[in-house]
């Protein structure tokens, strides 16, 4: 991969000078070693934020709640974050509450449910088979996801109780970091996880196990990662969290341009100092390229997506409503939270319009957009409190008995 500084719009260095001027010109920004990564490092390594009067130190994080800690201690100005560890954080529901800003969205899509190689030998490959499972007597299953309040956790909740289990009384939860998966289900620690890639294509790689679900099945396009700050760090340094949301921008664009771009951005993201996994498992996913381990191989319509035209990178309000109802479906929230006022709190749009439009792209005119996920549910935000209360399978205390498994 080249330095493409170069293509970057002429009149970007309009932004480096005046009062427009970055507050804080070096960044220190947390990732994960994940595939959806790529564009905060491509933004650090290729040229992107030098434009905007930035230098971006690249921090590899070796948990979520460690990018958490790093974060709110000032230690890491700006990270990947999931998006519901930061409304997790907003609400002080895995610890103090604090403050939370999302500049943007990172990515869509992408995300993987894998089940181990001993329940591929009894035959456990469907949904179906699963349920099955658990409903037999004996030990609980135990299934990991990255971090309790995270799109992961979410992911694997939603799509268990579509097939019938509650993911808090049929089966054990457990929380392992993204790159540790593979090396927990060699073990037998545990016995299935939601994960980031590349971790999903790597256990189907290495014969521990297959990838029985996708994130894009469970919601096609669906918000996943987001690049997250305090509201002290936006508030503070508004122009510089302005050019990071154009550099990131830049990069996420660069990305989706082509398969070459995608090549080169898996072949530079692999290396031991960002994701550190092997390439073969790294960039067929990323192409949308998919192999489940069961003998299946099929081109994803829905691939991990960095841009999309700015449809990935806009920071609908929805989306971050549908974390709080899942908060709430499961019992993080005892109480209906102000849904709609807490969304306008966290998401920084009149920041995210400034920036894109700064850019060329071109910004939807509504925060709110609608999916049918897939229980053929219909989410467009606009009764957070009712969609939160509509599932058979949930831990709501004050809900109808009748309703709970």
């Amino acid at each position: 991969m080249t330095d493409n500084s170069s293509s970057t719009r002429t009149d970007n260095l309009a932004w480096v000078a005046g009062s427009d001027a970055p507050e804080k010109s070096a960044l220190d920004l947390g990732f994960m070693a994940l595939t959806d990564s790529a564009s905060l490092i491509v933004a650090a390594t290729q040229g992107f934020a030098q434009p905007y009067g930035l230098t971006l130190n690249l921090q590899r994080q070796a948990s979520w709640a460690t990018l958490r800690d790093k974060l709110l201690s000032g230690e890491l100005d700006a990270a990947q974050a999931l998006y519901g560890q930061v409304y997790g954080i907003h609400l002080g529901l895995s610890g103090p509450a604090t403050d939370m800003a999302i500049l943007m969205g990172l990515c869509q899509n992408g995300q993987a449910i894998n089940l181990s190689e001993p329940l591929k030998q009894a035959g456990v490959t469907t949904a179906e088979a699963l349920a099955a499972r658990v409903r037999q007597s004996g030990a609980k299953l135990t299934f990991a996801q990255t971090f309790p309040t995270g799109t992961h956790a979410m992911w694997l909740n939603y799509w268990l109780a579509s097939h019938g289990i509650h993911p808090l009384e049929d089966v054990h939860g457990v929380v392992v970091p993204p790159s540790q998966m593979v090396t927990h289900l060699k073990a037998g620690r545990i016995d299935g996880f939601c994960a980031g890639g590349p971790w999903g294509a790597l256990a189907v790689e290495e014969g521990q196990g297959f990838t029985l679900a996708t994130s894009q099945m469970i919601w096609a396009d669906h918000p996943e990662k987001v690049l997250g700050v305090t509201r002290e760090f936006v508030e503070r340094y508004p122009n510089t969290a302005r050019a990071l949301t154009m550099a990131v921008l830049e990069a996420s664009r660069f990305i989706d341009e082509s398969d070459e771009n995608k090549r080169s951005t898996a072949q530079l993201i692999s290396g031991s100092e960002y994701v550190d996994a092997p390439l073969s498992a790294l960039q067929p996913r990323l192409l949308g390229q998919y192999q489940d381990g069961l003998g299946h191989a099929w081109l994803d319509k829905h691939p991990l997506r960095f841009f999309a035209d700015g449809k990935v990178n806009m920071p609908y309000l929805s989306d971050g409503l549908w974390f709080m109802t899942q908060f709430r479906r499961w019992g993080l929230l005892r109480d209906d939270p102000d849904y709609l006022g807490i969304a306008q709190q966290i998401h920084r749009l009149e920041l995210y319009r400034e920036a894109a439009s700064a850019l060329g792209i071109a910004v939807p005119a509504s925060p709110m957009r609608s999916a049918t996920l897939l229980d053929g549910k219909v989410w467009d935000g606009s009764d957070p409190a009712g969609y939160a209360r509509s599932f058979a399978l949930h831990a709501l205390a004050d809900a109808p008995q009748s309703l709970a498994l």
